[in-house]
């Protein structure tokens, strides 16, 4: 009798256990405590890809173009963050209607869920985990006009790029767009949203803006009087380290998932470094730190699409195809193409990404380790899924910047005078020597 008065009660307390709290549509309402800690951990290890490719870029550049480099870095990941939380993630991340572009629903991120669809984490957590590839994506851009482009048009085209271009590729292929739902692309930590899009981006600008004053003299591997490895080697390392939170966060759970996705992303970027290496040994004579530096991030952009998709004896080979294919790649652009990408992101980025993407279709087998081929998809079909999602997000970054360069240039000339570039963009740019006292 006691027993039967009790249930009622019983049944009220398990109806308040977070566990068990539900919307009325079914799905869970309440975050998991373990996963939203780690998704808040990573988020903070992946900003440090912002300072790092900061100074892995000024590193390669001249003494006289360095706090150029820093302070658009700065000025493009302030900026797009803002961008971000006003109207970036809602484009990206919203409400999917036609599978284009997200709605509205989530401006100044308001109207956001207790926890984003289809995992177990706030939705504020996913916003700023998602925030990170977002300022990424143009920063990365910034690398093609290193040492001559005007400040204000690369502020306003970094801005403008990464609502129009980055913001629809990512609803496209992670905020439940087209490409994945009906052709069934795959991008585990940005090889086609980031690296493929910032790397056809940056050739499209370096075109357009034009070659520096003898910057295609200087060997192709190394860059053109690049004065600080010490700094390149820093920042890449900086890099390495929020490439494994990029990847282990994309698991968006503290499980076995993100372990896996952080050794891969790991050994890649390990197994390029070491490839690069061993390619300046047998075409320069002699390996150099700024090589490996260069290597490792080749690594960490053609494993990135991957990480949790493979198993780690794959990854090394994505880093040896990777670091071998942006060498390459890289010659070919200066030597042949004659385009001055000055610190190569089409093909350390881009040529790399786009590798990586077409590897996973294969190494996506358990045969080879991988976690397996989704419904009604073999290696053929996904092939051609990741083919697809490639040639539309090279289209889209083509046109895009196109347009947003040249709107751009009616505000600000895209190209610094000749004198500002001979002199160095720190002093006639940034007023640099007005802090010099000695």
């Amino acid at each position: 009798m006691i027993q039967q008065r009790l249930l009622p009660f019983a049944a009220m307390i398990t109806a308040l256990l977070p566990a068990s709290a539900q919307a009325q549509d079914g799905r869970i309402d309440v975050a998991e405590a373990g996963d939203t800690a780690w998704l808040l951990a990573v988020s903070v290890l992946a900003l440090l890809a912002l300072p790092g490719l900061a100074l892995f870029h000024s590193g390669r550049v001249r003494r006289k173009n360095v706090v150029s480099v820093l302070t658009q870095t700065g000025a493009i990941f302030a900026l797009v963050s803002i961008l971000w939380i006003i109207v970036g993630y809602t484009l990206g991340f919203g409400d999917v209607v036609n599978g284009w572009l997200g709605t509205g629903n989530a401006w100044m991120l308001i109207n956001l869920g207790n926890v984003r669809i289809g995992t177990n984490v706030p939705e504020s957590a996913f916003a700023l985990f998602q925030m990170a590839f977002a300022a990424l994506a143009p920063a990365l851009v910034a690398g093609a006009w290193a040492e001559r482009a005007r400040f204000g048009w690369a502020v306003i085209f970094a801005g403008l790029w990464s609502l129009v271009v980055y913001a629809p590729i990512a609803h496209w292929i992670w905020g439940g767009g087209w490409l994945a739902q009906g052709v069934g692309t795959l991008d585990w930590a940005g090889g086609i949203v980031v690296h493929t899009s910032a790397g056809v981006s940056a050739l499209v600008v370096a075109v357009m803006l034009g070659k520096r004053k003898g910057a295609l003299t200087a060997p192709p591997a190394r860059g053109a009087a690049a004065h600080s490895p010490a700094l390149t080697i820093g920042g890449a390392a900086l890099l390495w380290t929020a490439s494994l939170a990029l990847s282990g966060g994309s698991a968006l759970t503290a499980t076995d998932d993100a372990a896996a996705a952080m050794i891969t992303a790991h050994i890649a970027a390990a197994a390029a470094a070491l490839t690069w290496l061993l390619i300046e040994r047998m075409a320069l004579g002699k390996p150099s730190g700024t090589g490996f530096a260069i290597g490792a991030v080749a690594g960490i952009a053609a494993v990135s699409p991957a990480a949790g998709y493979i198993s780690p004896g794959a990854a090394i080979l994505f880093g040896i195809g990777g670091a071998g294919a942006a060498y390459f790649a890289m010659r070919f652009v200066r030597r042949t193409l004659k385009v001055d990408d000055s610190l190569g992101i089409f093909a350390v980025h881009g040529v790399s990404g786009m590798l990586g993407s077409l590897l996973l279709a294969v190494f996506l087998s358990q045969r080879l380790g991988g976690v397996g081929y989704g419904e009604d998809m073999n290696p053929i079909a996904q092939v051609v899924a990741q083919a697809i999602g490639i040639a539309v997000v090279t289209v889209w970054s083509v046109v895009g910047t196109v347009i947003l360069a040249l709107m751009s240039s009616l505000a600000f000339p895209m190209r610094v005078s000749e004198d500002a570039e001979r002199e160095g963009l720190d002093t006639t740019t940034h007023g640099e020597r007005a802090w010099d006292f000695d």
